[in-house]
C-alpha cells in the first residue's frame, strides 16, 4: 500500500492522484480483510488488524508495514476466536428472528419486525465502534474495547447513530452491488467507521473565547 506522507508540490493540496491512490489502498485493504476472514474463526482478527491499519493511516498518513500487519494478525487470531464465534452466533440469531417475523412464523407483525430491525441496526453500529476501538488498541484487546465502545455510545448517542447509519448503508450496498465488489466495500466501510469517530480538535482561538 502506498503512503500519503510524502511531501507534495501543491502546497499541501491533494489532487485526483492522491484520491485514486487512497481508493486503491482501501480496496486492497478490503480484499485482504475478506481473504483473512474466509475461515470465519479468523474474522475478528482480520477486522481488528484492518482497523489497526486504518487507524495508523488516518493518524499518520502512512500504512503500517507488511511485517507489522502480519504480526498484529498473528497475535490476534487466538484471542479473536471467541469474538468471532459470538459475533457469528449473534448475527445468525438476529437474521433468523427477522426472517421469522417477516414470514409470519412468529407473531408480532410489522411493529415487532421494525423494533427488531432497529435493535439489530443499533447493535451493528455498536459493533462497528468496537472494531474502531480495537484498531486504536493495535488490533487486539477486545474486552477493553467492548467496554470503551459501550461508554462512548452512551456519552455520544449521535455518533452511535452515525455509526449505525454507516453499517446500515454498507449492508444495503452489499445487497445491491455485484458480489465481486463486496470485498472492496469492506475496506471502505472500515475507513468510514473511523472517519465518523474522529474527534476534531477545537481551534485554539475558539477554546480561548470559551474560557471563563
Amino acid at each position: 500500500m502506498a503512503s500519503r506522507a510524502e511531501p507534495v508540490d501543491t502546497g499541501g493540496r491533494r489532487d485526483w492522484r492522491d484520491v485514486a491512490r487512497d481508493a486503491a489502498d482501501l480496496a486492497l485493504l478490503g480484499i485482504l480483510l475478506t481473504l483473512a476472514a474466509v475461515p470465519l474463526l479468523t474474522a475478528a482478527a482480520a477486522a481488528g488488524t484492518a482497523s489497526a491499519a486504518v487507524h495508523d493511516w488516518t493518524r499518520t498518513g502512512s500504512w503500517p508495514s507488511a511485517r507489522t500487519t502480519v504480526r498484529r494478525f498473528g497475535r490476534a487470531v487466538l484471542p479473536g476466536v471467541p469474538v468471532s464465534l459470538l459475533a457469528l452466533a449473534g448475527a445468525a440469531l438476529l437474521v433468523a428472528d427477522l426472517a421469522a417475523l417477516a414470514t409470519g412464523r412468529v407473531p408480532g407483525g410489522t411493529a415487532a419486525l421494525l423494533v427488531t430491525a432497529l435493535i439489530a441496526a443499533g447493535l451493528a453500529g455498536y459493533a462497528g465502534l468496537v472494531v474502531v476501538e480495537v484498531g486504536g488498541n493495535g488490533g487486539g484487546q477486545w474486552r477493553a474495547s467492548v467496554r470503551s465502545a459501550a461508554r462512548a455510545c452512551l456519552d455520544a448517542p449521535t455518533r452511535w447513530a452515525a455509526l449505525t447509519g454507516v453499517v446500515a448503508l454498507a449492508g444495503l450496498l452489499t445487497v445491491l452491488v455485484t458480489p465481486v465488489a463486496v470485498p472492496i466495500l469492506a475496506g471502505y466501510t472500515v475507513a468510514a467507521l473511523h472517519a465518523v469517530t474522529v474527534r476534531r480538535p477545537v481551534p485554539v482561538a475558539v477554546a480561548r473565547r470559551e474560557m471563563p
